[in-house]
């Protein structure tokens, strides 16, 4: 597996021991997510939107209206695409020393918009972000349906990770303090499913959502 890139934008300037140069750990931040944040430049000014997405092998689907000016946009300059994960509030004995643990990957790269068969691959990848199975249950796109989404494709050839685990760093001096400190873990989870209010009784929850709340 090729290791991560080393560039000018990829290398971490501060706490460099955080980075990871393993391409298995971004695949498994990539996967672990369900929204992105996609930054582009829109008439000279930054602009950062949440949106889906999906990863295939090294590639980065992410898609929108085709009237989205961020989509628009997107081929035809270098964007990033930012994913981060809240893994725990990280609470020591002094204030400046409280932090976070996290899991975060940012892809540099000028995306591609794609058409025909590699479009409805990007949209399955999407779809199977967000809930495994689904695709294969519920109606496919009509060309019409088709034509009104943009998707595009961003390659993970320039790609950073940056991680933190574990307790409180403090001061020598502080840990003599009678304050509390340690890791206040953060999880995401999935609650019981509620039905639309126009699905007939006799429809119940599929196994692949269900096994989403059980697991």
């Amino acid at each position: 597996m090729t290791p991560l890139s080393s560039t000018a934008r990829t290398r971490l300037g501060r706490y460099p021991e955080r980075s990871s140069g393993d391409r298995s750990v971004l695949y498994e931040i990539l996967d672990d997510g369900m929204i992105c944040h996609l930054g582009v430049t829109m008439n000279g000014s930054p602009r950062v939107l949440p949106t889906g997405y999906g990863r295939l092998n090294d590639t980065l689907y992410v898609h929108g209206s085709t009237g989205a000016s961020s989509l628009m946009a997107g081929p035809s300059q270098d964007i990033c695409v930012t994913v981060t994960h809240l893994d725990g509030i990280v609470l020591a004995r002094s204030l400046f020393h409280h932090s976070i643990n996290y899991r975060s990957a940012v892809i540099y790269g000028t995306p591609r918009l794609v058409t025909d068969d590699e479009k409805m691959t990007g949209l399955r990848v999407i779809t199977e972000q967000l809930a495994p199975g689904q695709w294969d249950v519920a109606r496919q796109p009509t060309r019409k349906e088709l034509a009104a989404v943009s998707v595009l494709a961003l390659p993970l050839d320039e790609a950073s990770v940056k991680i933190r685990q574990g307790p409180p760093s403090d001061d020598d001096e502080d840990y003599a303090l009678d304050v509390w400190a340690g890791v206040l873990p953060v999880h995401q989870t999935y609650g019981t499913p509620s039905p639309d209010p126009a699905l007939r009784p006799d429809i119940p929850v599929p196994g692949h959502i269900a096994r989403r709340v059980t697991s």
